[in-house]
């Protein structure tokens, strides 16, 4: 009886050891790996972007509107840090103030795509099955319908272009994806004990969407709503470069791009490369960040 009581101890006792190092080992690799998948790069560069573009009046050194005739198309040298365009613009100063206006566009659109695809998906997932395979047919039909073609229907339509309404059109035509995918979310969830006794309380859906839906799917959401951020910018962008975009007056990436036709033919390199370089950057900046956020989600345990 002693010794298999000795030996039942000693069992006891390198198991017990051998769990604890194991978790031991498991909480360093878990604080290991998220630290070497960080896209320390790219949060930095676009970090330096983001504060130079709301820091535009004190970082750049001329007038960004200005017409300087004495240096019409000149190459980037000490005083114009980034060429200067046809027209004489210092290129340096245009690239932080128009950065402003594509931030800002692609933001805004997030957003919208974002409030729009929530509420839509969380509805849908909330009502009965035929409403909710009426409501999913309807945003599947304008999934299908080529992004682009929308834009240039409602760009056509509406005549005024500043950064609202262009960030409306690039909205209201893209929030598709999102609503199915809250949706998806919703679906899961909407059973549960917290959610049936909120909505059996008198809860209303905005009421239980936001303080029940939406905390536990807002994680699963969140890499798309960054990644729509560079959608939107990439689309203000090919709209200025079709001349549908803001009108000429307004900076931004896309309205620089739009003189590339004329930086050809006169060979003026820089006006192309200089703001096609900056936009490049910064969307492969947020994708790598909104991929950063897909691939921790998808290290989290689900608790459903």
């Amino acid at each position: 009886m002693v010794e298999g009581a000795g030996t039942a101890n000693e069992l006891f006792t390198v198991v017990g050891a051998t769990a604890y190092d194991e978790k031991i080992q498991n909480k360093k690799n878990h604080r290991k790996i998220p630290h070497r998948k960080k896209p320390v790069v790219s949060m930095l560069i676009l970090g330096l972007i983001v504060t130079g573009c709301v820091l535009a009046p004190w970082v750049a050194n001329h007038d960004p509107a200005g017409f300087n005739l004495t240096a019409l198309n000149t190459p980037p040298n000490g005083e114009f840090y980034f060429g200067t365009d046809a027209l004489g613009r210092d290129l340096y100063s245009i690239m932080f103030y128009g950065g402003r206006t594509s931030l800002a566009i692609g933001i805004l659109g997030a957003a919208i795509i974002a409030v729009i695809g929530t509420v839509y998906g969380s509805l849908s997932g909330t009502l009965p099955d035929r409403v909710d395979a009426v409501m999913m047919r309807i945003a599947e039909t304008g999934g299908s319908i080529p992004t682009l073609l929308m834009v240039l229907i409602l760009s056509a339509i509406i005549p005024e272009k500043n950064i609202f309404t262009l960030s409306f059109i690039i909205g209201i035509t893209g929030w598709f994806g999102m609503a199915r995918i809250v949706r998806s979310e919703v679906r899961q969830i909407r059973n549960c004990e917290y959610v049936l006794y909120a909505r059996c309380s008198g809860g209303g859906f905005f009421y239980v969407m936001w303080r029940h839906l939406l905390p536990n799917f807002l994680s699963a959401i969140m890499f798309v709503v960054v990644s729509n951020i560079s959608t939107c910018i990439t689309m203000e962008s090919t709209l200025s470069f079709l001349g549908l975009g803001l009108p000429v007056d307004v900076l931004s990436w896309g309205s620089m791009l739009s003189l590339a036709n004329r930086a050809l033919i006169m060979n003026t390199w820089w006006v192309i490369v200089i703001p096609g370089l900056f936009l490049v950057v910064t969307l492969l900046c947020i994708t790598n960040v909104a991929d950063y956020l897909r691939r921790e989600v998808n290290r989290q345990p689900s608790h459903l």
